[in-house]
């Protein structure tokens, strides 16, 4: 049972016993409530209310009092689609029992205490101990054991499984070194998953914006959430796999949008490139040095006096025209946009913003002012709607000189000389005539100025996509900004660090996330920036940013042999292209991340449960990283299955560990037997055209394969009314024994499109074919033109583009 020490931090005797600990107390009743379908549970000092949002997920909600109101917060989708789930409620001697669809809870009566099962009738949650106290603190506890392993809980320091951590939520602005022992940083994403490999896998999503706490750490036998402020409001999410847990809370919070391709191109960034000159130096040494590059950034440097929505004219003369030339070479600039409004007069933003009562204030009317960069600020209220569209159109500003996508930083909010670093919690939030104290609502504020954002460029964009990175968020931030992981630094410690940090961001929803390569803060090596990139190369945000007074990091900065690496793993990336917009297609529509860690797909292999130095990158590639100066190899684990090195096509059996080679040019990657990579030719940047063929690369000639490759115009929102092409790739043996590739075009809204040459290549095929032949819809098989390398034992295959097909290798 959870002690006082759970709700009063730091205290114990008779200060710890100042504000009485209450729980449920006995059951007397339960009751259905009409019009919501929930049941509510009358305790003796509270009431639970259970409630259905799908047959997948139940939520839990402590009332103290008369007032049962199911308001969610911004994180939460609203549910009106989907079928209602039919509630059955009964009762026996000291018991009730609940059915929500495929979901069973059942509540003892003395005292309260809630167990909840799937449809098979397998344990799922087992709470153990509900309190609160005067203070509105309160704690949630449930079972663990010897076997349960934790992950989720977004951007936070350690390793993979969370098991014997302990970390707060609250958006914090950290720039002291990101050591494990640091339990809060810019993201606050309050949701867990509990995994154990006999038994079903559950998430539960704490939907507090406050500060909260997960312990995994204090009790043998059980993990407690604890919350300092608001309302004890928990969703339930039933897997039975942890596939499904992550694909039901994404349903829950959302998925992100289809980003603009460019925006998952290679981007340079630095605190600061300080003028127009320097820009455009930096383009043509992109261009000239054959490295490819989507993206420069402009940190806080390009403003007048760090005024958002200003340019120093001084530094940037001709801002417009520089963008345009920047086009003009395949690029694209991203500002950065803090919250923080310089108090001036003089000032339009400030001024629009005092006149209409658009910044945030204390409860007797005073606007609250915070020292951030510009000196003396005020603070946009962005849980107002009116709030909200004013800043978002604010953004035209930025849209008129062609600028499509925005960075968000110093949103926790960040304040300087406080010893809070942020709001004073007193603050109070109008949130549409339902106000909130900043105490309750801090870790929405950096999410909510990422939907404006996001929000204003769609309104003024005319049908282009937008990009939004931001630096702090809350449970549903995917549905408007990537996340990079704030102010790391050039530590290899960091560099490893990163890994867990972005595969847990990826398990909670936030699948467009990495951490700035190189290192923010401190000095880069050559040989880090070489490893950091080969490895951020294929992390779903892929940045480069430096710090002003730290040594230079571009790729070329430390000469050509590390230049060398740059350019190939970068490049590496924009031949993966195809492949890894199609893996961001897969995330916006499912929920599962983009790199993965081994545990998603291998959830059976105990090898994997704590394994965070090696991902997959979707299913078929995995990436082992060099995170360590002066290694020449390292163990890489393979799960079941066969394997092979993608650099050398060398086959091994999984199940096992192998010291793979990895001289400072290499990083090891290996693709799963039976996977179906696509392709392309080298571009500079990704709306660079290209008339080589697309290649289709297939491993092995046994085990089976499948693959839905993902097209569309990479810049608008015709996705969503149709307007793409996916292609469904399915590898294997017919009942002949011939080797066939069968290509479906399952969807076809881009007519309009060029058809592209392609180039089938079978790696690994044993034996030299006899003779290769492809059948369209409607005629007859007929041989094309291929060609065989024994010594590589590799099938190239020609067609004269990726349509509805059979290839068939006898």
């Amino acid at each position: 049972m959870i002690t006082s020490e759970a709700i009063h931090p730091g205290k114990s005797g008779a200060e710890g016993a100042q504000t009485a600990i209450t729980r449920v107390g006995a059951v007397s009743k339960a009751t259905r409530e009409t019009g919501t379908g929930a049941v509510l549970f009358h305790g003796e000092h509270a009431k639970v209310g259970l409630r259905a949002v799908n047959d997948q997920i139940i939520r839990i909600k402590l009332f103290v009092g008369d007032r049962l109101d199911w308001t969610s917060t911004p994180a939460i989708l609203a549910q009106e689609n989907g079928e209602p789930v039919a509630v059955e409620l009964s009762e026996q001697e000291g018991l009730y029992s609940v059915s929500f669809g495929r979901l069973r809870a059942e509540v003892a009566t003395a005292p309260f205490a809630l167990k909840i099962y799937d449809a098979q009738d397998r344990l799922l949650l087992d709470q153990q101990d509900l309190l609160w106290n005067q203070d509105g603190k309160a704690a949630f506890a449930a079972a663990l054991d010897a076997q349960s392993h934790f992950y989720g809980l977004g951007e936070k320091t350690g390793f993979l499984d969370k098991k014997g951590e302990k970390y707060t939520m609250w958006n914090t602005d950290v720039y002291d070194p990101h050591v494990p022992d640091i339990e809060a940083i810019y993201q606050s994403i309050p949701y867990l998953v509990h995994f154990r490999y006999d038994r079903p896998a559950y998430g539960l999503l704490l939907d507090n914006p406050g500060k909260t706490v997960f312990d995994m750490r204090s009790y043998e036998d059980q993990y407690v959430l604890t919350m300092e402020s608001g309302e004890l409001d928990l969703y339930v999410i039933a897997g039975p796999s942890l596939k499904d847990v992550v694909t039901g809370y994404a349903g829950l919070t959302g998925k992100m949008p289809m980003p603009p391709k460019w925006a998952i191109g290679y981007q340079q960034s630095r605190y600061s490139y300080m003028n127009q000159e320097e820009v455009m130096e930096l383009a043509r040494s992109f261009r000239e040095r054959n490295i490819p590059c989507d993206v420069i950034y402009l940190d806080i440097h390009y403003m007048h006096e760090y005024r958002v929505f200003t340019w120093d004219t001084n530094r940037f003369p001709k801002p417009k025209e520089m963008i345009t030339q920047l086009q003009e070479m395949g690029f694209r600039i991203v500002p950065i946009v803090d919250p923080g409004v310089k108090k001036d007069p003089k000032y339009k933003v400030y001024q629009e913003g005092i006149a209409a009562g658009h910044f945030c204030s204390k409860l007797e009317g005073d606007v609250f002012n915070g020292k951030v960069w510009p000196g003396v600020s005020a603070f946009p209220d962005f849980t107002e709607d009116r709030t909200a569209e004013w800043w978002g159109d604010l953004h035209k500003f930025y849209i008129e000189h062609g600028i499509h996508g925005i960075w968000n930083d110093m949103n926790e909010p960040s304040v300087f000389e406080t010893e809070s670093k942020t709001m004073e919690l007193d603050v109070v939030h109008g949130n549409n005539g339902n106000p909130k104290t900043h105490e309750e609502w801090h870790n929405l504020y950096g999410m909510l100025m990422s939907k404006a954002t996001f929000e204003g460029l769609k309104r003024n964009l005319n049908g282009e996509r937008p990009f939004v990175v931001t630096r702090a968020g809350y449970a549903g931030i995917q549905r408007y900004a990537a996340v990079w992981t704030g102010d790391n630094r050039s530590y290899w410690e960091h560099m490893a660090m990163s890994i867990p940090m972005v595969l847990n961001l990826g398990l909670s929803g936030v699948a467009f996330a990495g951490p700035d390569i190189g290192g923010f803060s401190h000095h880069a090596s050559g040989e880090l920036l070489a490893r950091w990139t080969q490895m951020g190369a294929l992390f779903p945000f892929c940045r480069n940013h430096a710090v002003l007074d730290s040594r230079r990091q571009e790729p070329w900065a430390f000469g050509p042999e590390v230049e060398a690496i740059c350019r190939e793993y970068i490049g590496l990336r924009y031949r993966l292209l195809p492949y890894i917009y199609t893996l961001f297609h897969q995330a916006a529509q499912s929920g599962l991340p983009i790199i993965r860690p081994l545990i998603l797909e291998y959830p059976q292999d105990r090898e994997v449960y704590n394994l965070c130095d090696q991902f997959l990158l979707g299913r078929d590639l995995l990436v082992a990283p060099v995170y360590r100066p002066g290694t020449s190899a390292r163990a890489v684990y393979l799960p079941e299955g066969v394997w092979y090195n993608y650099w050398t096509g060398e086959r091994y059996e999984g199940g096992r560990s192998i010291l793979a080679d990895a001289p400072l040019s290499v990083m090891p990657i290996y693709a799963r037997e039976g996977a179906i990579i696509p392709e392309q030719a080298l571009r500079q940047y990704t709306g660079e055209s290209s008339s080589e063929p697309l290649q289709i690369h297939v491993y092995g000639d046994w085990a089976p394969g499948k693959f839905e490759f993902y097209e569309d115009d990479g810049s608008t929102f015709g996705y969503e009314q149709g307007a793409y092409r996916l292609t469904r790739l399915n590898w294997g043996r017919g009942a002949s024994g011939a080797l066939k590739l069968i290509c479906i075009v399952a969807h076809d809204g881009l007519p309009q499109v060029e058809k592209q040459a392609v180039k089938v290549r079978v790696k690994q095929i044993s034996e030299r074919p006899s003779k290769v032949q492809v059948q369209t819809v409607g005629s007859f098989a007929q041989e094309v033109s291929w060609s065989y390398d024994e010594r590589a034992q590799q099938l190239d295959i020609e067609l004269s583009e990726l349509g509805a097909c059979e290839v068939s290798i006898q």
